[in-house]
Formats: C-alpha cells, structure tokens, sequence
C-alpha cells in the first residue's frame, strides 16, 4: 500500500516557477512507475508528466514539454515536477499518481494504468 500527498503548489504570476512534491510512504514506492496529472476546472483530468521506477525514463505532455521536469528522489522516497514559464492555461489541481505495474507505451497516459493517486495541490497561474 501506498499513500501519496501532494504540495508545493500555490499562485504564481505568468512566467514564474514553482516546484511540486509528491511524498510518499511505504518502501515499496521506489519500485513504481509514477506520474503527474492535472485537472482544471471543468475539465477532464489529463496526463502531464511521468517518471519509470528508475527514473531513467520521462514521459511528457507536448503541452508542458520544455517547460516542466519530473523527478524522483528514492532515498527520500519522494517525486517532483520542477514548473517552468508558467501559463494560465497551467492553472490546475496537480494529482501525483503511482503504479504498481510496470507501464508501457499508451499505458503511462492513462488514469487507470494507475493504482494510487494523491489528493492533490492547487495551481494557480495569474496572467
């Protein structure tokens, strides 16, 4: 079992950084594939970022690529999405998400590839 909680979100101006981390307990997290979504208001949640268990391979939405980095740091047992020349359009709830499954081609965009989900960190970016 594992329980992700989410923070470091907050209200940046346009053009701006914030840095989002993903905490979270029991061991057995540094052996999942892990990902970030997001979901605005009115809108579907949507795949942003994900990370395998080693975390020698990335995976990101064309929306936020060159802008965002997904991390993860084993020994802290924590991940994290460096955000980079925010937009408005970025203003979301941040979701960090964990598989106990190894994940594969299609697979890593999905809500459902993932078995455990954090509560999630408000974004918000002013124009």
């Amino acid at each position: 079992q594992v329980q992700l909680v989410e923070s470091g979100g907050g209200l940046v101006q346009a053009g701006g950084s914030l840095i989002l981390s993903c905490a979270a307990s029991g061991r057995t997290f540094s052996s999942y594939d892990a990902g970030w979504f997001r979901q605005a208001p009115g809108k579907e949640r949507e795949f942003v970022a994900a990370i395998n268990w080693s975390g020698g391979t990335t995976y990101y939405a064309d929306s936020v690529k060159g802008r965002f980095t997904i991390s993860r740091d084993s020994a802290k047992n924590t991940m994290y999405l460096q955000m980079n020349s925010l937009k408005p359009e970025d203003t979301a709830v941040y979701y960090c998400a964990a598989s106990a499954s190894r994940l594969y081609g299609s697979r890593w965009l999905g809500l459902d590839s993932y078995n455990y989900w954090g509560r999630g960190t408000q974004v918000t970016v002013s124009s």
